[in-house]
């Protein structure tokens, strides 16, 4: 089956077509199809494989573009909303639709205003209910998605999307998403959608058990900071990190050049030609950092990727399974990565409970450590280069000037400086404040819609090196010297 023959609006095709989509995914081919024809439909899947296309496509396809909103999809977090508006945008802008982005922390001003532009608007429950609640917005939208549903049940959500319903017409055509069906979930069915069509969508794909997953638990502000250090510490021969939307591929991308590193981004505004040299780089060792988003990643299929980093957790499990999945092919091992905030633990532990597989919190070696682990590289380096003519020549002409000891120990600071390691000594939480951390979310599920979301800073304790567990290192050298010049 392929994407044409949905039939979907010829502006909607060609955008699918420039997306680089060819033939839908499980979710898709059963959900496309029951959207066009106009039921209403609850779908159980495990997202990754493309939810926001098996109702956006579909709605754009419907939608006359006439000035007003059309189409509001309700989701639990910011994160998934920017991300969620990011691919609608991708989608609708060929056939002149735009998306509004609507969340708590940022000015009801500018968000109104985008609102009485857009046809399609992204919103967390809470901002939205303020919003309509207010009078600040009118919405007679003719499309509404509720996704993530169990998600926002979990955060204790219920009420204001219950609330939120009681503002939208009673004539419209309601999708819900969500993973899970409990007793909650099939009850605020029963009560927002009218005789609903079903679609069910398996998992069929687990973690590779070659695959060793770690998280490392940081505060927001020091994402960067981290991957660079564990970049450092790991020294991979060739990973990719994956992020949530190309502004953010470009930064990283940007941020990453400046330190050293050999690197190159990949997302979906880049050109199919540019694609393919940059990928073709990747492959052939031009570039041994590769920065994407998922939906750019679709199909790349590199054998001999040693690591993969999330700058940010994915939205959900199958994203997940499929990011790690691009290390450990071929029967070789490989290190999925993963940066968490502390409010984002508990959903690193539902992806944990979805993919069956045990995610270890390691802490953040700090700066003496990686620099100590570099140092016994290079003396490792050292011990097994072979000497040269032009070598001998260089020591006979400075020993006119030097003694040999001298000598050598201005050669060992002029490398050293080469590998100095930068930053901060210390970065992210210890091993006890994580552990207090998970504790908390684990009693706070159900009710903690937002509490402690700057994350538990207490004393910082960290532990010996035996509760760092040192893993992949493979004795080369990182930024700035060896292949990273």
């Amino acid at each position: 089956m392929k994407f044409t023959d949905f039939n979907l609006k010829e502006t909607i095709q060609a955008a699918v077509t420039e997306a680089g989509f060819k033939e839908p995914s499980p979710v898709q081919k059963e959900a496309i199809p029951l959207v066009l024809e106009g039921h209403d439909m609850i779908a159980q899947a495990q997202t990754g494989t493309g939810k926001t296309a098996a109702f956006g496509l579909p709605i754009m396809s419907m939608m006359k573009a006439d000035g007003s909103v059309e189409g509001l999809v309700i989701v639990p977090t910011r994160e998934l909303a920017m991300q969620v508006s990011d691919e609608l945008y991708r989608f609708g802008k060929l056939s002149g639709l735009k998306t509004a982005t609507v969340y708590g922390g940022t000015a009801y001003g500018k968000q109104i205003e985008r609102i009485r532009q857009a046809s399609i608007i992204v919103a967390t429950p809470g901002r939205l209910q303020d919003l309509l609640m207010s009078g600040k917005i009118k919405l007679n939208p003719k499309f509404v998605v509720l996704d993530e549903a169990d998600e926002m049940l979990d955060m204790g959500f219920l009420d204001e999307i219950k609330n939120i319903f009681t503002f939208l017409p009673k004539e419209r055509q309601t999708l819900m998403f969500s993973a899970t069906m409990p007793k909650a979930i099939r009850k605020l069915a029963e009560e927002i959608l009218e005789n609903p069509k079903t679609v069910s969508i398996t998992k069929s794909e687990s973690t590779n058990s070659k695959i060793t997953q770690y998280y490392y638990v940081v505060q927001e502000r020091e994402r960067d900071d981290a991957l660079v250090r564990l970049i450092d510490y790991k020294n991979p021969d060739k990973c990719i990190i994956f992020c949530r939307m190309k502004k953010e591929v470009d930064r990283l991308v940007a941020h990453l050049t400046a330190q050293g590193f050999k690197v190159s981004g990949l997302h979906g505004d880049m050109e199919q030609k540019q694609r393919e040299v940059t990928i073709r780089a990747f492959k052939q060792g031009g570039v041994d950092i590769f920065v994407a988003t998922d939906v750019a990643a679709r199909g790349l299929d590199v054998n001999d990727v040693t690591h993969v980093f999330n700058y940010h957790i994915p939205f959900d499990s199958e994203s997940y399974v499929h990011r790690i999945g691009r290390t450990g092919r071929g029967g070789k091992s490989g290190e999925a990565i993963t940066l968490v905030s502390p409010n984002e633990l508990r959903t690193i532990k539902r992806i944990e409970k979805d993919v069956g597989a045990k995610l270890v919190t390691q802490v953040i070696p700090t700066r003496i450590e990686v620099q100590n682990n570099r140092q016994d590289e290079l003396i490792a380096k050292i011990a097994e280069t072979q000497i040269t003519d032009k070598a001998i020549e260089l020591v006979k002409t400075l020993q006119h000037d030097l003694d040999i000891v001298t000598i050598a120990h201005l050669l060992a600071s002029m490398i050293q400086n080469e590998n100095t390691v930068k930053g901060k000594d210390i970065i992210g939480l210890g091993l006890e404040e994580i552990e207090l951390l998970i504790e908390r979310a684990m009693q706070n599920r159900g009710n903690d819609r937002g509490r402690n979301r700057s994350g538990y800073r207490g004393n910082r304790r960290r532990s010996g090196g035996g509760d760092r567990n040192r893993h992949g290192k493979n004795g080369r050298n990182s930024r700035n010297g060896g292949h990273r010049s």
